[in-house]
């Protein structure tokens, strides 16, 4: 807990989503952990190829499940192979990266993983068909996340004693779950709507699973289910603000008057003019506009907001993502200087 707030992090507080451009891991930590010193986090990057992508990388931590790369994603298998030895051998080397560069560190750090429902619409059972179709298949694949990110978690905190974990969890379709639009393999018919109550139990979970460190769920899909997060217990929700409207206003509202705290996507994922990261004041601007169209205090929008990219930088190019975290941070102390 933070002595200026009720989160581990304080006020006028910056951050990343997860991935980042190239291949060279310590450059990239290196480049987090002093761009953003209150709430830097473990970065993914995907260029290195299968097994550092987002699927992948979660894949390795499952807990008596193994997965290996077919030609339409990852798919359920019997055994261990190369693919499952490559995610946790890169996982490894991020880490070790990460205790590098934060010798001495204490305070807030982030590490994300795929959350159950999403990764349930991405990876495939042995047939082919995603694990979403099959109920027992999913209660499955979240025992096995949960126990994967208890060690996960334990090995944080071996690794950086000083580190208060915080959990992300990546549900970019947990809105298509909701609205029964994921796909079949066939492409022909979309998979049932899963109950809106199931899914929130299975998040509370999650939110158990962590064992007091924070968990925030990042979406940068359009109809974020704010209102099912925040009764799943969740201590944070990361989104694209881009992607708000008018529609969201009054779960937004109740949300920060329940605790929530609201990770605002400000800042283009990726980009080339350096003009467009130029004006932090800017870039919060339409969150002070949200503050005051909810009628909210501005002492509680320093409190409740962390800034950060609309979503993951591995499409922009390296000298881009370290602008863009930057800005970031500058952007969220001028919030915190200038709430109103």
């Amino acid at each position: 807990m933070s002595e200026t707030g009720k989160f581990s992090w304080g006020p006028g507080t910056a951050t990343g989503i997860g991935s980042m451009p190239g291949e060279d891991v310590r450059e990239s930590v290196k480049t987090v952990v002093e761009s953003l010193d209150a709430l830097p986090y473990l970065p993914e990057l995907p260029a290195r190829g299968p097994g550092a992508d987002m699927v992948g990388r979660t894949a390795g931590l499952l807990v008596e499940l193994y997965a290996h790369l077919q030609p339409s994603g990852w798919r359920i298998a019997d055994r261990p192979g190369r693919d499952t030895r490559r995610a946790r051998a890169w996982l490894g080397e991020d880490l070790d990266a990460l205790e590098e560069f934060t010798q001495g560190y204490r305070g807030p750090l982030k590490v994300s993983a795929v959350g159950p429902w999403t990764l349930a619409a991405s990876m495939e059972l042995r047939g082919g068909e995603a694990m979403l179709s099959d109920a027992g298949a999913c209660r499955d694949l979240a025992g096995s996340l949960a126990e994967g990110l208890r060690g996960h978690l334990a090995e944080l905190r071996r690794r950086v004693p000083g580190a208060e974990p915080v959990l992300q969890l990546d549900e970019p379709s947990l809105t298509a779950v909701l609205a029964g639009r994921v796909a079949s393999a066939s492409g022909y018919r979309t998979h049932r709507a899963v109950d809106r109550a199931v899914v929130e139990g299975v998040l509370r979970d999650f939110v158990a699973v962590a064992d007091g460190a924070p968990v925030v769920v990042h979406s940068c899909a359009p109809d974020v289910p704010f209102a099912l997060l925040c009764r799943a217990g969740v201590t944070g929700i990361s989104f694209d603000a881009a992607l708000l409207t008018e529609r969201d206003d009054e779960t937004l509202g109740e949300a920060v008057e329940g605790g929530t705290a609201l990770f605002a996507g400000v800042v283009p994922g990726a980009g080339s003019d350096a003009a467009e990261l130029s004006d932090p004041d800017g870039s919060v601007s339409g969150v002070r506009s949200l503050w005051r169209r909810l009628g909210l205090s501005p002492g509680l929008l320093t409190e409740s907001v962390v800034v950060s990219p609309s979503c993951g930088l591995a499409g922009a190019s390296p000298a881009y993502a370290r602008r863009a975290l930057a800005h970031c941070a500058r952007s969220a102390r001028s919030l915190a200087n200038d709430p109103e």
